[in-house]
């Protein structure tokens, strides 16, 4: 193993976001750990894939396990995986409150905890969160209380870690995306997703994978929630019809 060669760990890394992630570092020479409840081993001998449910604290011992038994270091985390689905708040179920706190939150917990005890012995990394800018900017049009209840807490809980960490050398950063064009979002549906942004489209998961790369080399930035989402978080704009 080069010495010199970065580790990065991508969660929800099969599709939309987490796959651009898992290539973006590919691209810029990492060697990446990606994990997703279905991810397939690759061909890349670079690239290790575990399979399992983030909410659960033996995917990010088993991800962690592998990253050092195969890589030896770990540099960069990020916390990718997350649930939305929006509905009214009252329509939520039981189930459905259980599954956005394990994947968005109780996910979140097990794998931030784990790299922040690797990356504070060894003086350096970064820990990198998506999170939504419907916690900033919530729409009549898309109700998401459970979003804005999960996804906030990690906004606030990166703030709080970047000071925890500031003089350890790791730095944690967000970024809150707008819409993406992702397969979660079918496409008879973009016309009108693109309309909820001031900018009038839709995110590319490139817009966030920019971002991301962006805050991974920004030596100097912690504690950042990163808005890339076509101007919502900066505050209403009328959608024509409306």
């Amino acid at each position: 193993m080069s010495a010199g060669q970065k580790v990065a760990i991508v969660t929800g890394a099969s599709q939309g976001i987490g796959a651009g992630m898992r290539q973006a570092f590919r691209d810029r020479n990492y060697r990446v750990v990606a994990t997703s409840r279905s991810i397939k081993p690759v061909a890349d001998s670079d690239v290790v894939t575990v399979q399992g449910d983030i909410g659960a604290a033996d995917t990010a011992e088993r991800v962690f396990k592998t990253a050092f038994e195969k890589f030896g270091r770990i540099d960069t985390l990020v916390n990718n995986a997350g649930l939305f689905m929006a509905k009214p708040f009252a329509l939520y179920s039981q189930d459905d409150y259980a599954a956005y706190m394990s994947t968005n939150v109780t996910g979140f917990f097990h794998m931030t905890q784990r790299a922040l005890e690797f990356m504070s012995k060894q003086g350096s990394g970064h820990v990198v969160t998506i999170t939504t800018s419907l916690v900033d900017q919530p729409m009549s049009s898309v109700p998401a209380a459970l979003a804005s209840l999960t996804k906030g807490a990690l906004a606030a809980a990166t703030r709080a870690l970047a000071i925890e960490y500031a003089k350890a050398g790791v730095r944690i950063n967000a970024v809150s995306p707008g819409i993406i064009k992702t397969p979660m979002h079918p496409p008879e549906a973009h016309q009108a997703l693109a309309a909820l942004h001031p900018m009038g489209r839709m995110g590319e998961v490139s817009d966030i994978v920019d971002a991301v790369l962006y805050l991974d080399g920004a030596a100097f930035v912690t504690g950042e929630i990163l808005h890339v989402d076509g101007g919502q978080a900066a505050g209403h704009h009328m959608v024509q019809g409306a």
